[in-house]
C-alpha cells in the first residue's frame, strides 16, 4: 500500500468486485457442467451397486462416481484403496462393502491394500476397473500390468476367497484359462455378481474387463482397433423421454432434445462410442443399423464448397491495453478440443515471432467437465502472469455457453473491455442425461449473465455445434468455428494465413478444421448466412404437408381457437385421427373447445386451452402396440436412415414383445425389416382398441392407460367449472401435469404415481403426509 499510489490501489479493487456483483449472480442457473464418464465408458455400469449396498471411491476415473449417488463409504489417496474400511469396519454394523480400484492404481500400489484386507479378514470385495489404460492422465499403458488370467491367479494366491470377471465381449476369453473357481461372465449379469460377492466373509473380487471408451475411440480413429459397425437410433416419435435409457446407460451421447411433441432422446451420433448400453432402457424405440458402406459411419451433412481464404474487409483491430497485450480467455467442455485451441493459437503467435503465455486448467474436466484456457500474446516483453486476471479479458470465447454463463468465469470480464464471442449449443449435462426434468437453461437468462459483464452490443452468439454438424458431420469442428468468429470480429490479434498453418503443424483433421475456421469469419461478416444453408437444407428435406381432408379441417375449425391452440389442433387431430379414426379425434377437439370457450370469458389469455390440447392429445395417444407399429413405419424414419447410411443399410428394431416378457425373456430382441408386415396387421387392427377383442388391452398397465384419460378430463372440468381469474394459473399448472407420465411398463407406472400424487398437492397443497420418495420423475434407474 505505500508503494502503490491509493487511485491504482482503488481502481484495481474495483475490477476485484464482480465476483459480488448481483447483476452477474441474480440467481442459481440449476445447472453446472460436471466433469463426467465418457460417451461409453465402462464405468458408466461397473460402478453401480446392487440395492442395499455402498461402495469406496479412490483415485482414478472412477473417482467421479461420488458425484453421481454411486459412493457411500469415502475415497482414499491412490494405493490405499479399502484401507480405510479395514479399520472402520470394527465400528460399524454396516457387514461388507464395494472398493473401486482401476488397474493402473492396482498394479502400481493396489496390490498391497488388498493383501492387508485379507490379512486383516475384512468382508469387502474388490471392484477392479480394468480398461487397459491410464484414462485419467492421457490414456498410457499401466506400469506392472499383467494380464486378466494372470491377475486371477495372484488374486487367489494373495488369499481372495472368490473372484469373477465380468467382460463386455465374453468370445475374446475363447481359449483362454483363467484360475481354478473363477467364473467368467458377461457384463449384464453385475447385479448377481455383486450379490453373491457380498454374501461371502472375508475379501472377494470382482474384475470388470471393459477398454476405455476414449482410449477405444483414439485407436480407432488412427486404425489401431476396428469399428463396431452397429450403430443406434431412437425413434423420437414412439420416445417417452423418460430417460430410462440415460440412467441405464449412464452415457453423455444419450442426449435430450425438445420436440413437436415435448422433450425426448436421441442419439448424438458422432460422440457416441458404440457401447451400446443405452439398448437396455425399458422402451420399444430403438432401432440398430449397419451402414451400408461398412463399419464407417457414412455421415450426413451439407455438400460443403471449400470457403476461400479472404473475406469482405471487415475485421477490426484487436484491442491491445496500453502494455501491447491481448488475454484471450477461453472456455469449452472437455474432449472437445479446448487446449488443442490454445497451442494452435500459441503457435500462430510464435509464427509471427510474438511472445506468448499461456496457461490450461483441466484437472479431470477432460471428461466432460469445464475447461478453461487462457493465453496472452504480447507484441513486446511479456509482463506478468501467464493467468488472464479478474476483469482483464479481451476476448471471452465460450465454446460452451454453460460454462461460459458461469460466476468463476464471468469475473474475468469486464463491461468496458471485454467482448465475448460463445457457441450457443445445448450441449446435455450428466445430470440431465440421468434425469429428464433438469432442463436446460433459457438462452436469454444465459446470455444476459454474459452481456452484463461485457461489451453486449458488440457480443457474438451463435449455435456452433449445429453449424458443425451440418457442415462436417461432426460436432468436432465447433471450437474452430467460434475461434473463426473470434478472428472475425477483432479479438485475436494474429494473421489468418498464420493460424491456419498452425492448424497444418498440428496434423490432425487439418483441412477440416482450417475450412471450420472460415466458416466461423463467415458467420461473422453475413450472420445470416448459416441460417439460410440449414434453412434451405431442411427446406428441401421437408416433404409438402399433405392438406387436411374437408371433414377433418371441420373438426380442427370448429372449436373456433386461435394462436398456439389453433396451432397445437392443426398438429394433433390429424394425428389422433391417424390413431384412431375422426370420431376419436373429435372427442379431443369437443373437449379443447369447452375449454377454450370457457377461458375465453376471463380475457385473451389461451394458456390453459393450449395446456389442455397438449396434455389431453398426449393421454388419448397412449403408445399401445397398435400405436408403436404406426409411428415404427413412419416414412420419415427410412428417409433418415438412407440419408446418414445409405440405401443398403441393415435395420433392426430391438423390441421386448409382452409375450416374451411374460415368459421370463429379460432382454430385447433384434427384429428385422420383415418385421415391417406384422407391424401393418398391427395398425390395420387398431380399431380393435379398447373394445372386448383388444387383447393387448386387457393389460393392467393398457387398463391404466385408458383410466387416466377420464380421469384428466375429469380434473380439467371440475377445474373449468369454478375457473375465475384467481384460479386461472392453478388450472393451467394443473392442466400440465401429465408431462411428468413418460415411459413404458414399470417406469410408467411409477410416474403415475408422482403425477397423482402432484394432483393432489395441487388441489391441497397441505396434503404431503403421503409423498412419495424424493424426486419428480422415476425412471428404473431413478
Amino acid at each position: 500500500a505505500r508503494k502503490l499510489p491509493a487511485e491504482v490501489m482503488a481502481g484495481r479493487l474495483e475490477r476485484l468486485r464482480p465476483s459480488t456483483d448481483a447483476s452477474v449472480q441474480p440467481m442459481g442457473l440449476g445447472a453446472q457442467r460436471l466433469s463426467y464418464f465418457c460417451s461409453g465408458c465402462p464405468h458408466n455400469r461397473s460402478t453401480v451397486v446392487p440395492e442395499g449396498s455402498i461402495a469406496a471411491a479412490g483415485i482414478g476415473c472412477h473417482g467421479m462416481a461420488v458425484t453421481m449417488d454411486r459412493i457411500g463409504a469415502g475415497f482414499t489417496q491412490m494405493g490405499a484403496e479399502g484401507a480405510q474400511w479395514v479399520g472402520a469396519s470394527y465400528f460399524s454394523n454396516t457387514p461388507h462393502i464395494f472398493q473401486n480400484i482401476g488397474d493402473g492404481t492396482l498394479f502400481h500400489s493396489g496390490s498391497l491394500a488388498i493383501r492387508q484386507a485379507v490379512a486383516a479378514g475384512t468382508s469387502i470385495t474388490y471392484k477392479i476397473l480394468y480398461n487397459g489404460a491410464v484414462a485419467m492422465t492421457g490414456g498410457q499403458l499401466a506400469d506392472g500390468a499383467i494380464a486378466i488370467p494372470d491377475l486371477t491367479r495372484e488374486l487367489q494366491a494373495e488369499g481372495v476367497g472368490r473372484t469373477i470377471v465380468l467382460t463386455d465381449e465374453v468370445e475374446r476369453y475363447r481359449g483362454i484359462t483363467l484360475a481354478t473357481g473363477v467364473d467368467l461372465w458377461p457384463r449384464e449379469r453385475l447385479d448377481e455378481a455383486q450379490k453373491i460377492l457380498r454374501d461371502i466373509k472375508g475379501v472377494t473380487a470382482l474384475i470388470y474387463d471393459q477398454h476405455c471408451a476414449a482410449d477405444l475411440r483414439r485407436k480407432r480413429k488412427r486404425g489401431l482397433a476396428p469399428e463396431r459397425p452397429m450403430r443406434v437410433l431412437i425413434n423420437e416419435r414412439i420416445c417417452e423421454g423418460c430417460g430410462d435409457c440415460g440412467a441405464k446407460s449412464n452415457c453423455l451421447s444419450v442426449a435430450p432434445v425438445e420436440t413437436e411433441f415435448g422433450r425426448k432422446t436421441q442419439i448424438h451420433q458422432s460422440s457416441c462410442n458404440t457401447d451400446y448400453s443405452c439398448l437396455d432402457g425399458d422402451c420399444p424405440a430403438f432401432v440398430t443399423v449397419v451402414p451400408a458402406a461398412g463399419p464407417k459411419l457414412k455421415r450426413a451433412g451439407h455438400q460443403f464448397e471449400p470457403l476461400g481464404p479472404t473475406f469482405p474487409a471487415v475485421h477490426a483491430e484487436a484491442r491491445r491495453t496500453r502494455r501491447g497485450v491481448t488475454n484471450l480467455y477461453f472456455m469449452g467442455i472437455g474432449g472437445t478440443g479446448v487446449v488443442t485451441v490454445n497451442q494452435v493459437l500459441g503457435t500462430a503467435a510464435l509464427l509471427e515471432h510474438k511472445t506468448v503465455r499461456c496457461l490450461d486448467q483441466t484437472g479431470l474436466s477432460q471428461k466432460g467437465g469445464a475447461v478453461v484456457s487462457h493465453l496472452k500474446i504480447f507484441d513486446g516483453e511479456a509482463l506478468g502472469s501467464n493467468k488472464v486476471g479478474i476483469g482483464e479479458a479481451d476476448g471471452y470465447i465460450g465454446f460452451d455457453v454453460l460454462t461460459a454463463s458461469d460466476l468463476r468465469h464471468l469475473v474475468r470480464a469486464r463491461p468496458e473491455r471485454t467482448v465475448a464471442i460463445v457457441s450457443s449449443s445445448h450441449v446435455a449435462t450428466g445430470l440431465m442425461v440421468r434425469n429428464p426434468l433438469v432442463e436446460f437453461p433459457a438462452d436469454s437468462v444465459l446470455h444476459a449473465r454474459i452481456d452484463a459483464v461485457t461489451r453486449a452490443a458488440e457480443n457474438v452468439y451463435f449455435d456452433a455445434e449445429r453449424l458443425a454438424e451440418f457442415l462436417f458431420g461432426s460436432h468436432m469442428m465447433a471450437n474452430f468455428i467460434v475461434v473463426g468468429a473470434a478472428y472475425q470480429a477483432g479479438l485475436i490479434p494474429l494473421q489468418a494465413e498464420n493460424i491456419e498453418t498452425a492448424l497444418e503443424l498440428n496434423g490432425t483433421a487439418a483441412q477440416a478444421n482450417i475450412q471450420a475456421f472460415r466458416v466461423g469469419r463467415q458467420v461473422v461478416v453475413d450472420p445470416a448466412w448459416a441460417d439460410r444453408l440449414v434453412t434451405a437444407r431442411a427446406a428441401a428435406a421437408e416433404p409438402n404437408r399433405p392438406r387436411n381432408a374437408p371433414a377433418i379441417q371441420a373438426i380442427i375449425d370448429q372449436p373456433g381457437a386461435t394462436g398456439e391452440t389453433k396451432r397445437l389442433l392443426e398438429i394433433r387431430v390429424p394425428d389422433l385421427v391417424a390413431y384412431q379414426n375422426e370420431a376419436y379425434a373429435k372427442q379431443y377437439a369437443d373437449f379443447v373447445a369447452m375449454v377454450w370457450k370457457k377461458e375465453r370469458t376471463l380475457g385473451p389469455d389461451t394458456a390453459l386451452s393450449a395446456a389442455v390440447a397438449r396434455y389431453l392429445y398426449k393421454l388419448m395417444a397412449y403408445k399401445d402396440e397398435y400405436e408403436v407399429a404406426r409411428l415404427a413405419l413412419d416414412p420419415k424414419l427410412d428417409e433418415a436412415l438412407v440419408e446418414s447410411f445409405g440405401a443398403g443399410a441393415v435395420m433392426s428394431y430391438r423390441l421386448h414383445p409382452p409375450v416374451l416378457r411374460a415368459m421370463g425373456m429379460k432382454k430385447k430382441i433384434a427384429l428385422g425389416r420383415w418385421f415391417r408386415g406384422v407391424f401393418r396387421l398391427l395398425y390395420a387392427a387398431r380399431g380393435l382398441r379398447g373394445t372386448a377383442f383388444d387383447v393387448f388391452g386387457r393389460d393392467s398397465i393398457r387398463r391404466l392407460e385408458r383410466e387416466l384419460i377420464g380421469e384428466y378430463r375429469g380434473l380439467i372440468e371440475t377445474a373449468v367449472a369454478g375457473l375465475s381469474t384467481s384460479s386461472y394459473d392453478q388450472a393451467v399448472t394443473l392442466a400440465r401435469t401429465p408431462d411428468m407420465i413418460r415411459g413404458y411398463e414399470d417406469v410408467k407406472r411409477k410416474n403415475v404415481e408422482r403425477f397423482r400424487h402432484a394432483v393432489r398437492l395441487i388441489l391441497d397443497p397441505a396434503a404431503t403426509a403421503s409423498s412419495p420418495k424424493k424426486g419428480s420423475l422415476v425412471t428404473l434407474g431413478g
